[in-house]
């Protein structure tokens, strides 16, 4: 197999990465045939997987601009993926040019490539990073890109599925809430069965999919996703499916598949 030139050394080329076959899903060209292959098998158990995708992406677009409208200029963004078309800096800026923007990622493709795109860039930086150990995204030099004695939007878009219950994914929300200042906001989308229009068992095929390349995919209640905004208030409309959470025109639209999961937005008291 050909290593591309984008590559980082010491990848392995033949695992399938979820941020790589994310960056799929959403049309991009930075992932391999074995991401590929992974997905697409996903994808004959539920053929929606990238509408789901593209809910998160707008999703992520109006409710960073809603955190602009609310005075916030900083951002700190977990899971982050391979950047694409439309990242988080991209829409900040275009409704706030002083926005600053700390992308987190664990994928070693993910963080070279957000690094090549933001090279010069003084006001966005990149931390190689695991959400199950907040202290060291927050202990990191590039979080001093950050004031964290003003309020910041936590992203945390498709990526709390990925944590295992085992991995105390509450403890390290919570811990990151505890590390901002009152007014944060928290910008939430997660995985769940509820919405998928299909059954349970054939949307299970897509998430055996995920266990078979070693990241299980968490499907959480509504209920249990709730209990990540402990510590905030729900802003209007509170935890709903994608493009019900204050959507810029008639939702009638949409494809059946992006009503999948739930997304919310809650701001620290």
């Amino acid at each position: 197999m050909e290593r591309p030139a984008w590559a980082p050394q010491g990848i392995d080329i033949s695992v399938p990465s979820v941020s790589r076959i994310y960056d799929f899903y959403l049309g991009g060209s930075h992932n391999f045939e074995v991401d590929r292959a992974a997905a697409r098998k996903a994808m004959e158990f539920m053929p929606g997987l990238p509408k789901i995708m593209q809910a998160n992406r707008a999703f992520m677009r109006r409710a960073v601009n809603y955190a602009v409208d609310a005075g916030i200029t900083q951002f700190l963004d977990i899971g982050s993926g391979i950047p694409t078309f439309g990242n988080v800096h991209e829409v900040a800026r275009r409704a706030t040019p002083d926005a600053r923007v700390l992308y987190v990622d664990h994928d070693p493709v993910a963080v070279a490539h957000s690094r090549a795109v933001l090279d010069g860039d003084e006001q966005s930086d990149v931390v190689a990073a695991d959400l199950r150990k907040p202290r060291q995204i927050l202990d990191s030099p590039a979080a001093g890109l950050l004031d964290l004695e003003r309020p910041v939007a936590l992203l945390l878009v498709a990526v709390l599925h990925f944590l295992q219950d085992e991995d105390e994914p509450y403890a390290a929300v919570a811990e990151l809430r505890d590390a901002l200042a009152p007014g944060s906001l928290l910008l939430l989308t997660h995985a769940s069965f509820e919405g998928i229009p299909l059954p349970a068992e054939r949307a299970g095929g897509a998430v055996e999919v995920y266990r078979e390349i070693r990241n299980p995919l968490v499907m959480r209640s509504r209920e249990q996703i709730a209990r990540f905004f402990e510590g905030y208030e729900m802003v209007d409309p509170g935890l709903v499916s994608m493009p019900h959470w204050r959507p810029e025109g008639s939702t009638d639209q949409e494809d059946p598949y992006a009503f999948s999961g739930f997304a919310g937005v809650g701001r620290k008291a």
